[in-house]
């Protein structure tokens, strides 16, 4: 080889590790403005720290390594938010470029992420459907004409909790809960009752809505690793899609009745399927965008509203004096022989309201956030968090910060006396149904019925744990999933009050 060949080779390989080099470089530089975190092992990243319960997974890292840490689960970066103070920079500074989400493997299932409101990134699409939900389905105006419907289905719940009482049998009170939600919300949106207190099918029902919420909420290896996506591996997709069938098959039996009747008679009930349906004839929503919206709304306007309650019902229980202040305030304000307590009445109780905050704080709905898309490099918190990163905002570890709150483990409804923090999304230390553009469509609907359902059963009731167990002894582990649910499920006894 002549020694112009040999050269030309070396020049060539100089260039190339320069170019290495620099890539290298740039690639470290970077990296080391992104937040910090625990060292990554080659392929699988961050993955087994997860543990089986990632929000208190991450909690503990934040304990460590700060208030905003970067991840690497398989090659997706993720980025946690343990803090109040740095979820109020997120949503005050950058709201807009984080307005999208990083869209898991098993939302795919059924085109759900392309049709739900949910999911869908911020588009004309969405701006469609949010427009439709807060104006012509979820409205102040719209809520408060269905306030006696509201207070019909409470009623209910209390008819069947007094029958329990004289029986001397226990109320699972998420499966109560559960029931008079999803009631509530069938006859709000189709003028009619998909199961009584009496049946099954409302366990039924509740069951198909927590495998929904298991399936999207749990750990995937295919959103470590997109390629596995295309290939399904563990059938998160497949039960997934069969889930939603099932739900979508029981609107679209209630569809069909109600398309039939408005073809034989003009005459309309004027629920929100109506609305629904004007909407559709006139083009401004399709069917499978109708379905998806009512698993959206089914799905999140039901189980989280049921586990909360069963939360605030548990810690209740656990704390009796606690019990005893909410069932004073109530008598002394509303009067001992109140039989009907009204959702004016509600504005009255601000212990009550309290509590419902406590049980937010230390329970909320959804222990992260649906997760985020960073659309382009952003800095936060004084780091870089990198384009196309997944961002979550960890709520169980912001309600429990203790530089936030004092004793952040113990249930304290005192803490919200006299303290002008919501959960309306403008105080960034309580963030139950989020903040910004995305914020939940239903809060006011859910903040509503959480506290009118827990007034009534404190009110009209002393309750006592079943075989003799004190309070002390109640189980308060949780299973996770996007909702925390009591591995145990809460069931006690009411007792007629004096």
């Amino acid at each position: 080889m002549d020694h112009a060949m040999v050269a030309m080779l070396l020049c060539l390989f100089f260039v190339c590790f320069h170019l290495l080099w620099s890539f290298l470089r740039r690639s470290y530089q970077n990296s080391s403005k992104h937040p910090p975190g625990p060292k990554p092992i080659p392929i699988f990243g961050n993955i087994f720290e997860l543990g089986d319960k990632p929000h208190r997974s991450f909690a503990d890292l934040s304990k460590i390594h700060g208030p905003l840490i970067s991840l690497k689960l398989g090659s997706v970066t993720t980025i946690v938010v343990s803090s109040s103070d740095v979820a109020k920079e997120m949503f005050l500074k950058h709201d807009q470029v984080f307005a999208n989400r990083t869209i898991p493997d098993s939302v795919r299932a059924g085109n759900h992420d392309k049709l739900s409101m949910s999911w869908l990134p911020v588009s004309a699409k969405w701006r469609n459907m949010r427009k439709i939900s807060a104006v012509q389905l979820l409205s102040t105006q719209r809520l408060d004409s269905n306030q006696g419907l509201r207070q019909a289905k409470v009623q209910q719940l209390l008819e069947y909790v007094q029958e329990c009482c004289k029986k001397g049998q226990p109320v699972d009170i998420g499966r109560a809960a559960f029931t008079t939600s999803l009631n509530l919300l069938s006859n709000t949106f189709f003028s009619m009752e998909l199961a009584p207190h009496s049946s099954s099918a409302s366990q039924e029902f509740k069951q198909l809505m927590w495998c929904i919420m298991e399936e999207i909420g749990r750990p995937n290896y295919a959103d470590y690793f997109p390629i596995l996506g295309y290939f399904d591996p563990f059938g998160v997709r497949r039960r997934l899609t069969a889930y939603f069938d099932k739900l979508i098959a029981i609107f679209q039996d209630i569809i069909h009745e109600r398309l039939k009747a408005r073809s034989t008679d003009s005459s309309t009930t004027n629920d929100i399927l109506d609305t629904l349906l004007n909407l559709y004839q006139e083009n401004e929503l399709s069917m499978d965008e109708i379905n998806h919206l009512l698993v959206d709304i089914f799905d999140a306007g039901t189980d989280t509203t049921a586990s909360t309650l069963e939360w605030a019902m548990a810690e209740l229980v656990k704390n009796p004096e606690i019990m005893i202040k909410a069932q004073n305030e109530i008598n002394l304000t509303l009067g001992k022989d109140c039989s009907v307590i009204h959702e004016s009445d509600i504005v009255k109780l601000p212990y009550l309201q309290a509590i419902i905050k406590e049980t937010l704080r230390l329970h909320p709905p959804t222990v992260f956030l649906l997760p985020r898309k960073a659309d382009s490099d952003v800095e936060l918190y004084g780091y870089v968090v990198p384009k196309n990163a997944q961002v979550l905002v960890n709520l169980w570890a912001i309600g429990r910060d203790p530089q936030v709150w004092s004793n952040p483990e113990v249930f304290s409804p005192e803490r919200f006396l006299n303290s002008t923090v919501d959960v309306k999304g403008r105080d960034f230390e309580l963030l139950p149904f989020g903040a910004g553009r995305r914020i939940c469509p239903g809060l006011t609907l859910a903040y509503r019925m959480l506290n009118l359902l827990l007034a009534t059963l404190v009110h009209n009731f002393d309750w006592k744990l079943e075989d003799g167990m004190i309070p002390e002894d109640l189980d308060m582990t949780e299973k996770f999933g996007i909702t925390l649910q009591k591995v145990k499920p809460l069931q006690v006894i009411p007792v007629e009050k004096n």
